[in-house]
Formats: C-alpha cells, structure tokens, sequence
C-alpha cells in the first residue's frame, strides 16, 4: 500500500541529523507495516496529479496556521475535499488535523487559551493515552460529518473521525522525546512562556503509547473500504 506524505512543514535544521524531517518521522512511525512512501512537499509547491497518485495519504504538522496566507494552502484544501469525496483514507496530524477541519467546514483559530507542549494525557477511544503535543492553534469548531474520537481537559477536539476514512490527531505521535527536547530548545524559546517550556522538559523521561497510535493509524490505512 502507497502512503503520499503532504509534507506541510519542515524540522528546525539543527534537529534534523538526529530526527530527520517530518515526513521521514512518519516512515520511521510506521516502519514495519508493509507500507511504501512518497512525499509531496506541498509547502513547496510540489503536489501530487490527483488524489489517486497514492493509496492513503498524510498530512504532516507544521509551524504555519491553517488560516494563514500561503499559496499552498488553498490547493491543498481542494485535494483534502478530493480525496474526501473519493472516501480514501487520509490521516492528519497537528497541522494536517487542522487544515482537514478547516477545508471541510470547521473552524481553526490561535486559541487564547495558550499552548499544549510536551507529553500530555488524552483519552482516546474513552481510554487513557500519553503522547507528546506541541501546538497553540486548535480546532473550536468542528466540521458537521466530523465526531470526536479524543480529547484533552486543554483540548476538546484533540482526534477527529469522518465516516471509516479520515482519522487526524492534535498531538504528535511522531515526535520522539528527543525530539521535542530539541523544539523546547529552538522553536519553543521566546515563544512559548518559559514556565511552560521548563515543565514540558521535567517530562522528557516520560513514555508515550506512539507505538499503539502507530498500529491504529496503519490499521486504520489496512481497513478493507468499498467507496
């Protein structure tokens, strides 16, 4: 089965010799589930020809907002209602959680409630899971077919579920703690408050479940679909 990775964002780039860039984050999430991979570097301006050039696809995360300004952003809205009409399975993550809602009717907006970095518990499927977050932009409004699936206390709208072929997710199953160390260091400096960045890092040590977000996700890719 051919996953299409929508890279919409890049990793810093002193990260990326240990982490590598968001979409090899994916491959090394789903490694081990007979999938193969091409990524589409949309933030680039580079898509796919249609929304059959792939089995599933991926959204990525990225640092941009869904509601802001970019040339890419209007075409992929229009691949994401492609490859919805289609009833082909797309996960989004972060970013790609948001910019799904957004092109399907939801809302997205910087949320003054502040920003979720870090390992946070949600309750998944009405049960526990840890993983880690980094995000201040939220889903508020959720599309109409969309029900929720998860959630945080910080988040109500943390995984979201349309019909059996569109599964997203706020957080990061991707992101390694080792990972996020190196955001809390970069990107999360003058930007996320410093209290909030020194709590994030006393739970580096913490586990996460990526590994059970990781057989879902490829299940959910697996599932047997008549469109």
């Amino acid at each position: 089965m051919k996953i299409g990775i929508l890279q919409t964002g890049h990793a810093p780039e002193e990260l990326k010799p240990a982490s590598g860039n968001y979409d090899e984050m994916f491959r090394a999430l789903l490694a081990g589930h007979g999938f193969s991979f091409e990524t589409y570097p949309v933030l680039d301006g580079v898509f796919p020809d249609t929304a059959e050039a792939a089995d599933g696809w991926l959204i990525t995360g990225s640092k941009f907002g869904a509601y802001e300004d970019h040339d890419w952003i209007p075409p992929l809205e229009d691949l994401i209602r492609q490859i919805h009409a289609r009833k082909m399975p797309l996960v989004g993550i972060c970013f790609g959680h948001q910019i799904i809602a957004q092109a399907l009717g939801g809302k997205v907006v910087k949320y003054d409630g502040g920003w979720s970095v870090g390992h946070t518990e949600y309750r998944l499927h009405g049960a526990p899971v840890q993983l880690n977050a980094w995000h201040q932009d939220q889903v508020v409004d959720k599309p109409a077919e969309a029900r929720v699936i998860g959630q945080s206390d910080f988040c109500a709208n943390a995984f979201l579920a349309y019909g059996d072929h569109i599964w997203t997710a706020q957080p990061h199953p991707e992101f390694q703690n080792a990972f996020v160390d190196g955001l809390l260091r970069t990107r999360g400096k003058g930007v996320v408050p410093d209290a909030q960045l020194q709590a994030a890092s006393e739970t580096l040590d913490r586990a996460t479940d990526s590994t059970q977000i990781a057989n879902e996700i490829a299940d959910f890719f697996k599932k047997v679909r008549t469109r």
